[in-house]
C-alpha cells in the first residue's frame, strides 16, 4: 500500500471514529475527538494543511447536526459562544503533540512508550486548558468567574478527558504495533519500523 493510500485510510478511520462517538449515538462510549486529533497529528503530519481543517470542519458539522437535531439554533446553544472557536487552537494542541511525538519517536520501544505517555498527557492538559479555560472565562456560562472556580472546574474535568483520550490512543497504539508486526518494512526494526509505515 502506498503512503498516500495509508494516510487516506487512516484519515477515513479517524473521521468515522470521531463522527460516530461525537454524535453520542452510544451513551456509554466516550467522545473520541481528542484522541482523533492526537493520532491525526502523529500519522497525518504531511497532510496537516488540509487534514487538520477537514477534521475540524467535521467536528463543527457534527456539533451543528446534533444541536439543530434537538430543535435548537446552533448559534443560541449553551455550548456555542465566542469561546467555541477556541476549540481550534485547543484541538491543534493535540495535533501538535502527536506530530512532535512522531518527529522525535525513539528507536527503543520502552522509551517510545514513555514518550507517548508524556506527549499525550501534556497535549490533553494544554487542550483542556484552552477549551475549558476559554469557556469558563469568555462565555456567559459563569456569572462571576474566579481563579479558584476555574481551577476547580479544570481539575475536576481533566481526569475524565485524560481517561477517554488515553483509552482511544492506547487502542490506536496497539493496532499500530500489530499492523507493523504483520507488515514489516524491510531494513527497519523496533520503533523505526513502526514509524516507517506512516511515511
Amino acid at each position: 500500500m502506498s503512503a498516500t493510500a495509508r494516510r487516506a485510510t487512516i484519515l477515513a478511520l479517524l473521521a468515522a471514529a470521531m463522527a460516530a462517538t461525537r454524535l453520542h449515538h452510544f451513551a456509554a462510549v466516550p467522545d473520541a475527538s481528542w484522541a482523533v486529533f492526537f493520532v491525526g497529528g502523529f500519522y497525518l503530519a504531511a497532510w496537516q494543511r488540509w487534514a487538520f481543517p477537514a477534521l475540524m470542519g467535521l467536528a463543527v458539522a457534527v456539533d451543528w447536526f446534533v444541536i439543530t437535531g434537538q430543535g435548537v439554533s446552533f448559534w443560541e446553544h449553551y455550548c456555542v459562544s465566542p469561546a467555541y472557536w477556541c476549540l481550534v487552537p485547543a484541538h491543534f494542541a493535540l495535533w501538535a503533540g502527536g506530530s512532535l511525538l512522531r518527529r522525535h519517536l525513539a528507536a527503543s520501544a520502552p522509551l517510545a512508550v514513555g514518550q507517548l505517555i508524556v506527549a499525550l498527557v501534556v497535549s490533553v492538559a494544554v487542550c483542556h486548558l484552552i477549551a475549558q479555560g476559554s469557556f469558563y472565562w469568555i462565555s456567559a456560562a459563569v456569572a462571576e468567574p474566579t481563579f479558584a472556580g476555574w481551577w476547580k472546574n479544570y481539575s475536576d474535568w481533566l481526569p475524565a478527558y485524560m481517561r477517554s483520550a488515553a483509552m482511544y490512543v492506547g487502542a490506536a497504539a496497539m493496532a499500530h504495533v500489530l499492523v507493523t508486526r504483520l507488515l514489516p518494512t524491510p531494513g527497519t526494526t523496533g520503533a523505526g519500523a513502526r514509524a516507517a509505515h506512516i511515511d
